[in-house]
């Protein structure tokens, strides 16, 4: 990475506010995917392959951990995003999304397990799969996996439209192409907006998306979320129960090579619009609102994006819920950004999504 990349002045209504040095915690990753915050300084990643990592203060990455599940790692699925539960230090429980593979077929899902990590680190005892996306998909494509511990303690998980299957996004009968809400034993809260609804699966809190990639809670607890639109037409989405989002009725993108997908419609009754999207395309990933003042009381409560498709991590102003400016940061290294968490020290953290992936600490400089 140049030296432009390392010192990059930023500036917020005109005065510099900080400059981000990015220290390389530690290298050599396959395809970080997933990065959560441990006690004493640890991490664990998550690698798409089907590896669980704990890093610890230093960098040093531990071996794979042992105990997980099938994993039915290939195109874009693998072992996706990892959560440690707000209680971990009590509990050691950590929270995982996978393509899970249907025994004796090719077909495969989206599914969330919990597990405790052992105190050495080494190995996930107890482990126990809570939610397992319906229908089964002969696919490659279009895992979502992003997971949210809401204040209330149940967990939000982004579900995509395994690409073969948009069509499902729209119906209530399948998890293709929801966020969903679960409790943490993976039954499902009576507050959930299908619950008792004939035909609707009751674990689904948002319905019409194409392929949830990044999500965070903000501020106020409300749920946002990054979207995959298809050849342009990226989203923000700030997904409300029982609300349609749309895909793939109405979308801001098209078909891949040109073209309209459907009726060509960005809008009709009774569906959401996205809170911001992008044209053309930058395939957002994970996504952090920052709370803290570390790099400048201007940045705070600014939302950040990464882009997989430009290698560069957005830095969002919102004004009123809106999306008033945008900021490439990074963008000299051209690293597909993965992840990007607040960490318990207030500084950002992002995984890149390469076969020598890395883990970085933003610094104020």
């Amino acid at each position: 990475m140049g030296r432009a990349a390392v010192l990059a002045g930023l500036a917020f209504a005109g005065t510099v506010v900080a400059q981000l040095r990015p220290q390389t915690i530690s290298s050599g990753l396959e395809n970080p995917w997933g990065v959560a915050f441990l006690p004493n300084g640890r991490f664990a990643v998550t690698e798409r392959a089907g590896r669980l990592r704990v890093i610890a203060a230093d960098g040093k990455i531990s071996p794979p951990v042992t105990g997980l599940p099938a994993i039915a790692a290939g195109g874009q699925g693998g072992l996706l995003d990892v959560l440690a539960d707000s209680g971990f230090e009590k509990n050691r429980t950590l929270y995982f999304c996978f393509s899970e593979p249907q025994a004796g077929g090719a077909a495969n899902g989206t599914a969330l397990a919990r597990a405790q990590l052992s105190e050495d680190g080494a190995k996930l005892d107890n482990l126990r799969i809570i939610f397992s996306q319906q229908p089964k998909v002969a696919s490659r494509n279009h895992f979502g996996c992003r997971i949210v511990e809401a204040r209330d303690g149940t967990l939000f998980l982004t579900l995509g439209d395994r690409y073969s299957r948009k069509d499902d996004a729209q119906k209530l009968d399948s998890h293709l192409g929801k966020v969903v809400r679960i409790a943490k034993d993976g039954t499902v809260p009576k507050d959930n907006p299908f619950v008792g609804r004939s035909g609707a699966l009751p674990e689904i809190w948002s319905y019409g998306h194409r392929n949830g990639q990044g999500a965070t809670l903000a501020p106020d607890g409300r749920l946002w979320m990054t979207e995959h639109g298809p050849q342009g037409g990226d989203e923000i989405n700030v997904p409300q129960a029982g609300r349609n989002y749309g895909w793939p009725v109405i979308t801001y993108g098209e078909n891949y090579g040109g073209g309209k997908i459907g009726d060509g419609l960005t809008a009709s009754e009774g569906m959401e619009q996205p809170l911001h999207y992008w044209v053309p395309s930058i395939a957002p990933s994970g996504m952090a609102f920052l709370t803290s003042d570390r790099y400048g009381a201007g940045w705070r409560g600014n939302l950040f994006v990464g882009s997989l498709k430009f290698g560069y991590l957005d830095r969002i102003e919102l004004k009123d819920g809106k999306v008033v400016a945008e900021h490439k940061l990074l963008a000299d290294g051209r690293a597909r950004i993965r992840d990007v968490k607040q960490g318990p020290d207030g500084l950002l953290y992002v995984l890149t999504d390469e076969s020598d992936g890395k883990l970085l600490r933003l610094r104020p400089d």
